[in-house]
C-alpha cells in the first residue's frame, strides 16, 4: 500500500463524476506546475504502482513557498523536487511542509524537505503519531495478532506468510520524520502569504486527515478525503479490528457537506481539481450506502471477508490489493456489525462467518 486508495473502485463512489467540472486541461509534467489559484501551485510526482501519480501543491508565502503534501521516498520523487524547486519554485526557500494524513505518498519526502529547509513540518497529531509508529515497525517482526486477524478473514496460509514477509515495510516509502512538528486541529486558521486557511478535518480514510479551505475564495486543498474518480480506502486494520472507520467516513462527509462551499475549487491528491463538491460528496456517500445493500444481500448465507469482494468491487481483487480490499471489506461488516445489521461467528479455524441477520430476529 503506497496510499490507501483501492483502485478497484467502490460500489457507484469511485464513478460518480456528474455534477463536476474540471477547469484546467493539461495535467502538469515532470518539472513543471499549473497555476490553479491565485499564489496555488498545482504539481505532480509519479508512483511505480496502478494509482500512478499524487498531487502536491505550493502555496506563496511571503518570499517562499509552503508545501502540501510531498511524495514518496523514491529517486524519482527526489528529482521531480529537484526540478520544481528550480524551476517553477524559482528557487525560492520553502518556509512551512503541510501533510494532509500520513500515507507514504503524502509524508514520503516531508523529514527530507524539512531537514534540507530548517522548516517545521504541520500535521494533525494523530496523523504525525500514528506516522511515527508505524515507522517503528521497520524491520520488526509481524505480530501473531496480526495473522490471527487475516486467518479470520479467510487468508490461506500463502497469504499470511506473504503478509508476515512484507510487515514493517512502511519505512521503505518513508524518510525519517522530524521529531517534533507543529500540531494542527479542526477549525485552526492556518495564516499563509496573508491567507487564513482554515482546517477541516475528516475521518475513516486516516485517523485525523486534514483539508485546507481558503474561505476568501472557495478553495479546498482536498487530500485523499475529496477525490474526483475513485473512492478512497477505508480500512479496518490489525491494530483496531473492531473499529468502524466506515461510520467515521460516512459521518465525515455528511458534515462537509454542511461546511464547504457549493462552487469551491478542489484540489485533490489524486486526479484533477475540480468544481461541485456537493455533487461528489453525495456520489461518494451514495456509492458506499449502495454497496452496503449489495452486501447485506450477500450475506443472506454466511461468508467469510474475503467471499465478499464481488458485492464490494467492481474489478476483481489481486494481490497487491488484497491487504485494502480485506481492510475495507472488514470496514463495511463491522458497520453493519455495530448497528445490529449482521452478526459474526468464529468457528474453531479462528475463521469468522458473517450472517444477515433477518427483522425481527435477535441479534
Amino acid at each position: 500500500m503506497a496510499d490507501g486508495v483501492l483502485t478497484a473502485e467502490t460500489g457507484e463512489g469511485g464513478s460518480g463524476t456528474r455534477g463536476l467540472t474540471y477547469p484546467f486541461g493539461d495535467t502538469p509534467g515532470f518539472g513543471e506546475a499549473v497555476t490553479v489559484a491565485p499564489g496555488v501551485l498545482w504539481m505532480r510526482l509519479s508512483m511505480p504502482i496502478s494509482l500512478n501519480h499524487i498531487n502536491v501543491y505550493a502555496i506563496e508565502d511571503g518570499a517562499g513557498w509552503v508545501l502540501i503534501d510531498t511524495g514518496l521516498n523514491i529517486p524519482d520523487s527526489r528529482e521531480r523536487w529537484e526540478a520544481m524547486l528550480a524551476g517553477p519554485l524559482g528557487g525560492r526557500p520553502v518556509t512551512r511542509v503541510i501533510c494532509t494524513h500520513m500515507h507514504p505518498d503524502h509524508i514520503g519526502l516531508a523529514g527530507w524537505l524539512c531537514e534540507r529547509f530548517g522548516v517545521a513540518l504541520t500535521m494533525t497529531r494523530l496523523e504525525y503519531v500514528t506516522g511515527r509508529m508505524l515507522l517503528a515497525d521497520t524491520g520488526q517482526p509481524a505480530p501473531e495478532s496480526g495473522a490471527l486477524h487475516y486467518r479470520a478473514a479467510g487468508w490461506d496460509a500463502a497469504q499470511i506468510e506473504t503478509y508476515r514477509r512484507e510487515f514493517g515495510q512502511f519505512g521503505r516509502a518513508v524518510a525519517p520524520l522530524p521529531a517534533g512538528y507543529v500540531r494542527m486541529r479542526e477549525g485552526d486558521r492556518l495564516s499563509i502569504g496573508g491567507h487564513d486557511w482554515r482546517v477541516v478535518i475528516g475521518e475513516g480514510h486516516s485517523p485525523e486527515h486534514a483539508c485546507l479551505w481558503r474561505e476568501t475564495d472557495g478553495v479546498v486543498l482536498g487530500g485523499d478525503q475529496i477525490l474526483p474518480r475513485i473512492s478512497s480506502n477505508v480500512s479496518v486494520w490489525p491494530t483496531e479490528p473492531d473499529a468502524d472507520p466506515l461510520g467515521d467516513w460516512l459521518d465525515s462527509l455528511e458534515r462537509m457537506k454542511g461546511i464547504l462551499p457549493h462552487d469551491g475549487l478542489i484540489l485533490p491528491s489524486h486526479g484533477e481539481p475540480f468544481q461541485g463538491v456537493q455533487a461528489r460528496l453525495d456520489a461518494l456517500i451514495r456509492g458506499h450506502r449502495t454497496a452496503l445493500k449489495r452486501l447485506e444481500k450477500t450475506l443472506r448465507q454466511p461468508k467469510r471477508a474475503v467471499d465478499v469482494f464481488g458485492a464490494l468491487f467492481a474489478r476483481p481483487v489481486g494481490d497487491g490489493v488484497r491487504g485494502m480490499a480485506t481492510g475495507e471489506a472488514i470496514a463495511h461488516l463491522n458497520y453493519l456489525l455495530q448497528r445490529g445489521r449482521v452478526s459474526r461467528t468464529r468457528d474453531a479455524d479462528g475463521v469468522d462467518w458473517w450472517t444477515m441477520i433477518e427483522q425481527g430476529e435477535a441479534a
